[in-house]
């Protein structure tokens, strides 16, 4: 007799409980309006059979994106057009698990993206930006796309130079050299929704985890969703501080360079070279 492999409800698996408690987060945070904002969270296989029979694929959309590099990978996503304020109460039809093909120039649907849904259109920039991250973390797994408020609004009023950007962050809150001591990078005004955009934030990722698109939002990468999360919540707070602190008639004092040196040197992180005068 065949044995019968009873699987759990897919609502109860950790990484869509995970999903829905972010998109939560992030609507509620005021940084992912209307069908603002995307996230894709690379799974493991092992993750996903206990809940879903990855041998029925529900639809098969092709890409204009070679991601052969993520051949077979698994990743639940955020929908395209779908607004992050309704992924709770209707998961299924705001969110997609789905396994880029054998030739990568399509993704398989496994569940969800119910109604003839589909992936975030910047799932070309998502998968670039995995691709990038894991050849220099074998542990990364989370993309993450928001319109966090003040770090677009510091987009208009301070100077887009990585360095200058990066140091103002890091001298608005102590805990920021230490969250970010890479810094964050910075790629010029480009259409969304391209592959051009992709490769510009891919190309940043091989040194940051954070890249801002200006007068549009940012991009962040993590090992996991509490730590991409957290990453962006810390320098968006820095810039609603940078916000606050020049609404208030600027700076009149600041973290010394000697100062972000031995908070450094304290919790054993390397500045990005360039910023710090020592």
């Amino acid at each position: 007799m065949a044995m019968i492999l009873t699987r759990n409800s897919i609502e109860t698996a950790p990484f869509l409980q995970e999903m829905i408690e972010t998109t939560t987060n992030l609507y509620r945070h005021g940084w992912d309006e209307r069908n603002g904002g995307n996230i894709s969270y690379l799974l493991n296989q092992y993750e996903v059979i206990p809940y879903l029979d990855v041998t029925k694929v529900i639809r098969t959309i092709p890409m204009n994106f070679d991601a052969s590099a993520l051949a077979g990978k698994y990743f639940i996503v955020t929908g395209s057009g779908k607004y992050f304020k309704n992924v709770k109460q209707d998961p299924a039809s705001n969110l997609g698990v789905i396994r880029i093909s054998e030739d990568g120039r399509s993704y398989e649907i496994l569940w969800g993206f119910e109604n003839g849904g589909v992936a975030t259109s910047e799932l070309p920039t998502h998968l670039m930006n995995h691709m990038t991250r894991l050849s220099v973390d074998k542990n990364h797994r989370v993309i993450m796309h928001c319109h966090a408020t003040n770090l677009i609004a510091m987009s208009f009023t301070h100077i887009l130079k990585e360095e200058e950007f990066t140091k103002t962050l890091w001298e608005m809150c102590t805990e920021c050299l230490v969250v970010f001591p890479e810094g964050v990078g910075i790629i010029p005004w480009i259409v969304p929704g391209t592959n051009e955009i992709g490769e510009a934030t891919a190309e940043k990722m091989e040194h940051v985890r954070l890249v801002l698109w200006p007068h549009h939002g940012i991009f962040g990468a993590g090992n996991t969703m509490d730590e991409t999360f957290g990453l962006i919540e810390t320098a968006e707070k820095a810039a609603e501080v940078y916000t606050i602190v020049c609404a208030q008639g600027g700076k009149k004092q600041t973290i010394s360079d000697e100062q972000l040196q031995a908070l450094a040197e304290a919790f054993k992180v390397v500045p990005r070279p360039g910023i710090l005068n020592i």
